[in-house]
């Protein structure tokens, strides 16, 4: 058997919860943030180009597999208003700042996180593969908890273009690592992008249920994990570590 050398985990959901999270409070906030900054529209106008618009790219994003960060269809819904916007503006990047305030906030780590990093950091190469719209908020997560530290690899679909269960991400994360693919394990909590696209690419998965997916949701699927846990200390004994 082939000896592993590195683990990789999922961020958000596999060792990070969302507690206390509000989808609408924090659009509302984005809205406020451009109104402030001059544009000058009403609430139900945005709303309506700016759901469109969300909708257009998240097709994109999940179809072609292709990340697209957050400006580009803010900067879209404006244009639709009658302004004349790109999404490199500051105006723009302010309020996307503003919008993902209140998500940084609500990251915490699930049970064990910190302490199953710290004891595998010992042994293994870590690697992190997120798929997130502004990759900032990924950065940030992993410095306010306090577990950036631990990951030798950090690789976030807005930073280099492709979302899981693109293959070219997980490579991207191998390469970094230095590591093959047989010579990984992956961790994570959805069973397309997560399980399905490991695997797809010679990796090892495990899942973990979690507030976003659960066990069912694993088993409705073809593409099976190589292994179930319920916690992330049991991860531990899939490597045999005491």
């Amino acid at each position: 058997m082939v000896r592993i050398k590195a683990v990789i985990f999922d961020f958000i959901g596999t060792l990070t919860e969302l507690i206390g999270y509000s989808l609408e409070n924090a659009e509302n906030k984005l809205f406020r943030s451009l109104v402030s900054n001059g544009y000058s529209m009403s609430h139900e106008n945005f709303f309506e180009v700016y759901k469109k618009a969300h909708q257009k790219y998240r097709e994109i994003r999940y179809g072609q597999l292709v990340e697209v960060t957050n400006a580009i269809w803010i900067s879209d819904a404006l244009n639709q208003l009658g302004y004349n916007t790109t999404p490199q503006e500051e105006r723009i990047k302010t309020a996307v700042n503003v919008f993902f305030k209140s998500y940084l906030n609500a990251l915490k780590l699930r049970p064990f996180a910190k302490s199953i990093l710290q004891r595998l950091s010992q042994d293994y190469k870590l690697g992190l593969v997120s798929n997130f719209t502004y990759a900032p908020v990924i950065y940030a997560g992993l410095r306010k908890l306090r577990i950036n530290g631990f990951f030798d690899v950090v690789v976030v679909s807005e930073a280099v273009g492709w979302r899981k269960p693109n293959p070219k991400i997980f490579q991207e994360a191998l390469e970094r690592l230095n590591v093959k693919a047989d010579e990984a394990i992956y961790v994570g909590d959805t069973p397309m992008e997560d399980i399905q696209g490991a695997k797809n690419v010679g990796v090892k998965t495990v899942f973990i249920p979690s507030q976003f997916n659960s066990l069912n949701d694993m088993r409705k699927v073809a593409q099976q994990p190589d292994f179930n846990v319920e916690k992330l200390c049991d991860i531990l004994k899939i490597l045999n570590i005491r």
